[in-house]
């Protein structure tokens, strides 16, 4: 299912109709990987729930007819107030997910944030796509990877820098360990016969590529290390000593925009502004991280509120124009977008992440102009409500 003309109407009219794609395409150990989240995945509910919590609140004959659904970020129009978030492992879904996911971002006019832990490397993504990019770094391996990793990035045209500190001692995703899927797979009967059920995936992906390796990371090892060794090496370089002083590191090392990803409180975006932060993504790391965790979008005002005018950004849980609405009307200056883009490609390659991207834009134009708004800057307070208890 890889035409585009086949992913309209009726066929998929929002992203959940490209999550049940996905989850039919995709054996049960990587559905587990893509849908899962830590421990009893209380975090991963309340992302969900926050947004049935608030209310939208319209005014009524503004003569607002048209909408402009742009935002500024770090000097870059971008088309809509959301992008594409960064996800590792998108191999695992269809070979060259990201670039993909990179290729969609672009076409749709938003960004696209790449993760460290990608399987298509820096370079190869910015030749991929000419679209504003973000580079996303985990704390691996010390100062010495990360320089390195920095220099390619910089080399390669992305234009900001996101580091991301809510995983520095990895989550306990139980449907993982049930899997034994440690960023690699690692066969039994029971995940041979999960694959040869699913023989799109198979064909598509598994005989087409086999386990896709960390290409980022390549270079720290030896060479013609397989996806395992590299998939070892994430689990190793792992850093739960990393500090403020780290992150004020980083901000002498990079000369572009520095995004400090994974902030739930005031006090944390004070910090990361004092030590050199021009942006910060309130996240809980999509429930995957640390369970119990308070959902985003109730985090999200006081963030907004500690920010001081500095860029706010939001992930974890968005599947619906609505939702990205409520967290604009709340302070945030975009969405970062995860598991949504994840179900089109994983659903239909390139043209289903496309497709995501689409609905997400067609549902936000019809939110604000149903609100009687005509720009992003003109969300506000006003524009949302709790429900009462």
């Amino acid at each position: 299912m890889h035409s585009h003309r086949k992913l309209q109407p009726p066929s998929v009219v929002n992203i959940e109709d490209l999550r049940r794609l996905a989850k039919r395409r995709l054996p049960q150990v990587i559905w587990d990987y893509l849908e899962g989240g830590a421990e009893d995945e209380v975090t991963l509910r309340r992302n969900r729930a926050a947004f049935d919590r608030y209310h939208l609140l319209p005014r009524m004959v503004t003569g607002k007819g048209s909408r402009d659904l742009s935002i500024t970020l770090f000097g870059q129009r971008l088309a809509a107030p959301f992008m594409i978030g960064p996800t590792g492992l998108n191999g695992i879904y269809v070979p060259d997910a990201d670039l993909m996911l990179a290729r969609a971002a672009a076409a749709a006019g938003v960004a696209f944030s790449l993760s460290a832990g990608s399987n298509n490397d820096i370079e190869a993504v910015a030749r991929a796509s000419a679209g504003p990019k973000f580079f996303q770094l985990y704390p691996w391996g010390g100062r010495e990877v990360a320089t390195r990793l920095l220099a390619r990035a910089h080399t390669a045209g992305y234009c900001a820098l996101m580091v991301t500190v809510d995983s520095l001692i990895p989550g306990n995703r139980e449907r993982d360990v049930r899997n034994r899927f440690a960023h690699a797979l690692h066969f039994s009967p029971r995940i041979v016969w999960d694959a040869a059920t699913h023989p799109r995936w198979v064909v598509s992906t598994w005989f087409a590529r086999g386990m896709p390796r960390f290409e980022n990371l390549a270079e720290f090892l030896p060479p013609g290390s397989d996806a395992y060794a590299l998939a070892a090496y994430t689990r190793a370089q792992r850093n739960p000593f990393y500090s403020w002083e780290d992150v004020a590191w980083l901000r002498s090392q990079w000369a572009g925009p520095l995004v400090v990803k994974g902030i739930l409180t005031a006090d944390d975006t004070r910090l990361a502004a004092s030590h050199g932060a021009d942006a910060v993504v309130v996240s809980n790391h999509g429930g995957r991280s640390l369970d119990g965790l308070p959902a985003t979008l109730d985090m999200l005002p006081s963030v907004a509120a500690a920010a001081g005018g500095m860029p706010v950004l939001v992930d974890s849980g968005f599947r619906r124009g609505s939702d990205i609405v409520k967290a604009l009307a709340l302070g945030a200056r975009g969405v970062l977008l995860g598991r949504a883009p994840l179900y089109g490609v994983a659903a239909a390659g390139e043209a289903g992440a496309s497709r995501a991207l689409e609905i997400l834009l067609q549902e936000t134009d019809r939110v604000m102009g149903l609100l009687g708004v005509d720009s992003v800057d003109a969300l506000g307070h006003q524009h949302v409500g709790l429900q009462p208890a």
